[in-house]
């Protein structure tokens, strides 16, 4: 068994029909796409739980899915469910919690021995004006971690997966001395963490590699060259916790990053569903 694309799309379908935009402002809005994550993790065999905080006077809220023994070490895997500005978000971030979501699935349809504890988080907030301060739901789901002195084995940030081109050339990049090191067609998906972090995104490479046809690439740049640390995985650095990201490489490949044409006819559900297959194969070996 193997992850959906159909329930992919019926997932990113329903994320980006939501109207107004699921940005901060429009709490109906994300409260929309909160309740449909929480109420399709308690269709599965999770426990599941809300982890409310507020920002600036409002109400945001965590959604958290567990599977595995209570008290083991803990994989992460978590994915941002607000967008930027008044646009759908369907690569931004749409993908990334239809991929959360079918992870989730597998979980509960494979019911697999698990010895480590592994919480699927959905967070509001990644997006500006809170990307980078401690009112994303990320930065609060990790303090809350460290806070409990959970031991944490890797955290995995889902981010954009939804994106490829098979055109020889879509693939940008930001300096001369990474285009030499990686393919200039963007069909691939990527590894993405911090120096320091090679022997995770090795690890994760080689097993994300085994369980999915996909061409699987990995990166390990300094946090201050600025594009590494593009998402909820940051959060987790704070704390000297193992966390990577995801990625389609974002606006190094998307022209609709960002923009009203981030619909769901932009993306590829096949190849989405390949990379879901490559985590969920890797968070089971960890």
């Amino acid at each position: 068994m193997s992850a959906n694309p159909s329930r992919l799309y019926a997932d990113v379908e329903f994320l980006t029909s939501i109207q107004p935009a699921r940005n901060y402002l429009n709490l109906a809005s994300l409260n929309k796409a909160a309740d449909y994550i929480k109420a399709e993790f308690e269709k599965l065999s999770a426990q599941v739980e809300e982890q409310p905080f507020r920002a600036d006077g409002r109400d945001y809220r965590n959604i958290i899915a567990s599977f595995g023994p209570p008290d083991a070490e803990r994989i992460i895997l978590g994915a941002h469910y607000d967008v930027f500005g008044e646009q759908p978000g369907a690569d931004d971030n749409a993908s990334a919690v239809a991929g959360l979501l079918e992870t989730a699935r597998l979980l509960h349809e494979q019911q697999p021995l698990l010895k480590r504890r592994l919480d699927l988080v959905a967070y509001p907030n990644e997006e500006p004006p809170y990307f980078a301060t401690d009112f994303m739901g990320s930065a609060i789901h990790a303090y809350l971690l460290h806070l409990q002195k959970v031991r944490v084995r890797a955290m995995i940030c889902y981010e954009m997966i939804g994106y490829f081109s098979d055109v020889p050339g879509s693939q940008r990049f930001p300096d001369d001395s990474l285009a030499k090191l990686y393919p200039h067609t963007g069909n691939f998906i990527t590894v993405v963490g911090k120096t320091g972090q090679e022997e995770i995104t090795q690890r994760l490479q080689t097993l994300m590699r085994k369980h999915t046809d996909l061409d699987v690439q990995r990166i390990n740049l300094p946090p201050s060259y600025g594009l590494v640390g593009l998402s909820d995985h940051r959060n987790y650095w704070t704390y000297d916790y193992q966390a990577v990201m995801i990625n389609d490489t974002s606006f190094l490949r998307n022209p609709h990053y960002h923009q009203p044409t981030d619909t769901i006819d932009t993306l590829d559900f096949k190849r989405m569903a390949e990379v879901v297959n490559g985590v969920w194969g890797a968070i089971l070996e960890l």
